[in-house]
């Protein structure tokens, strides 16, 4: 009887031994694992970190352009401001500085789309009509060429389709125009 009993001490050994080793395997395994988890976890924050360090340097270069940009407009602007300014004022000022062609007071600024209107001749007296004219006068800076509207209306005058129209208001709050010459000759 003594070989059964061996045979199960045998047994219980190999048994005991399989999940010894199988439960030291398996904590080993476990420890291997999380080991490796770590190692993995620690590359993914390694290069999280490097993409996010690489996202933050290029947000900072794009704000630094940004700001460059907005002060480079904003001085753009401003010169641009400083020229319109100057534009504005030189056309006011145009008929009293020297070669001006003609009277200041015959001159009468309108701005938008020409600058002038002028009645040469108009404030110098009761001369006869036919030494009144009307000149169509836009100011420029030295070669600033005339606007597109500018040239329309150039080729308007040069082509003859100009008159000259009154417009009367009646106390009933109509309103009726006609052409000067065409209905009456008004006021000689």
């Amino acid at each position: 009887m003594e070989i059964p009993l061996i045979a199960l001490g045998i047994i219980i050994g190999a048994a005991l031994a399989y999940f010894f080793l199988r439960t030291r395997f398996e904590a080993e395994r476990q420890l291997l694992r999380v080991e490796l988890l770590e190692e993995f976890e620690a590359r993914i924050q390694g290069s999280q970190a490097r993409l996010i360090q690489s996202y933050e340097t290029r947000i900072q270069i794009l704000q630094e352009e940004h700001s460059r940009a907005i002060a480079s407009a904003q001085r753009d602007s401003t010169d641009q401001s400083r020229a319109v300014l100057k534009g504005k004022m030189a056309e006011q000022m145009a008929p009293m500085l020297p070669g001006f062609d003609y009277w200041p007071a015959d001159a009468r600024f309108l701005g938008d789309p020409i600058d002038y209107v002028v009645f040469s001749g108009y404030s110098q007296g009761n001369g006869a009509p036919d030494q009144l004219e009307i000149v169509i006068l836009d100011i420029k800076k030295e070669q600033t060429p005339l606007s597109q509207g500018q040239r329309r209306i150039a080729r308007a005058i040069a082509a003859g389709r100009v008159r000259f129209e009154v417009v009367r208001v009646f106390e009933d709050g109509t309103v009726k125009r006609h052409e000067w010459g065409k209905r009456e000759e008004e006021e000689g």
